[in-house]
Formats: C-alpha cells, sequence, structure tokens
C-alpha cells in the first residue's frame, strides 16, 4: 500500500549535516530581513522599540576615546586635583556634538575602599562617578553626559568615555 502523504526524501549519501542546518538558518536570516524590509518605516519605529522593551536597551556605540581619574584615597569620592586633567580633555571631546561621554566609578575591591558611613563600596564608586562628572559638567551638556558604576573592581578611579552617538 502507497502512503498518501509520503516522507521527504533523504539527502544523498555523503551530504555534510552542517550544510543543511546551515542552508535553513540563511533562509531563515533572509525571511527575517524580507520582513523587515516589507514593513512601513513607521513600523520600523514600533519593531525597534518592542525589541527594546523585550531585550533591554543595550548601549552599543563603542568608546573612541578614555580618560582616567585614577588619584582617589582609599574610601574617598574626593578629586585630587579637581578634575583638573579631565576637564580640558571633556571639553575636546564634547566640541563634537555627535560625542556622548559616559563616567564610570570603581573601587578597588578592598575593605578599606568602601563609603565610611554605610561600608558600600557601590556607593563610593557611584560617589566617584558623579565626583568626576560635576568636575566635567560645566564642559559637557547634561544629555550627553551618563554615569555609571563598574560591576567588578576595576580600581580607585573614574573613567571617562567618549563614544559616538550618532547625528
Amino acid at each position: 500500500m502507497t502512503d498518501r502523504y509520503p516522507c521527504p526524501p533523504r539527502p544523498a549519501r555523503g551530504t555534510a549535516a552542517w550544510a543543511v542546518t546551515l542552508a535553513d538558518l540563511a533562509l531563515l536570516l533572509v525571511g527575517f530581513l524580507v520582513l523587515t524590509a516589507a514593513i512601513r518605516p513607521a513600523d520600523r519605529d514600533a519593531l525597534a522599540r518592542s525589541m527594546r522593551a523585550r531585550f533591554g536597551e543595550v548601549d552599543t556605540a563603542p568608546a573612541v576615546a578614555a580618560a582616567a581619574e585614577t588619584g582617589f584615597a582609599p574610601g574617598s569620592a574626593r578629586l585630587a586635583d579637581g578634575g583638573a586633567r579631565l576637564v580640558p580633555w571633556a571639553r575636546e571631546q564634547a566640541a563634537d556634538p555627535r560625542v556622548r561621554l559616559t563616567v564610570t566609578g570603581s573601587t578597588d575591591g578592598t575593605a578599606a575602599d568602601r563609603d565610611p558611613a554605610t561600608g558600600s563600596a557601590e556607593l563610593l564608586a557611584a560617589d566617584r562617578a558623579r565626583a568626576a562628572a560635576a568636575a566635567i559638567a560645566a564642559a559637557v551638556p547634561g544629555a550627553r553626559l551618563s554615569v555609571r558604576t563598574s560591576p567588578q573592581p576595576l580600581g580607585r578611579g573614574a573613567w571617562v568615555s567618549a563614544s559616538f552617538a550618532g547625528e
């Protein structure tokens, strides 16, 4: 008795299984690209918003320049030189309106390098980032300046990175 719906033929002997899988993935990618190209421009913005909402906002701008203030005493967020080295650098970077500056504060991870009032290393890292951001705030518009803390110990400092934020 013959089947009404026969199974598809098996790949020829000697065909690599990875090639079939690669072809399937390539077809899926082409299908996704055709789908996104077929969507109207207004719908593309909605698609991008929904993907960001689902997967989170990712800062993908690579840093193109960086400066550091590493003269912090253990347990202190006071800039050693008041940011005298950071301010000219930040002013030079901010001359280009497409550049965004990110200040990242960190501790060295030792027990001595913690906020004296709370004993929190994360709070001290945030204070260091805020101190560096306050020093360069006059040179950089607030909308182009962000403050972060490092999740791992990088040393007693605040790092300022410049990244291209687009047109």
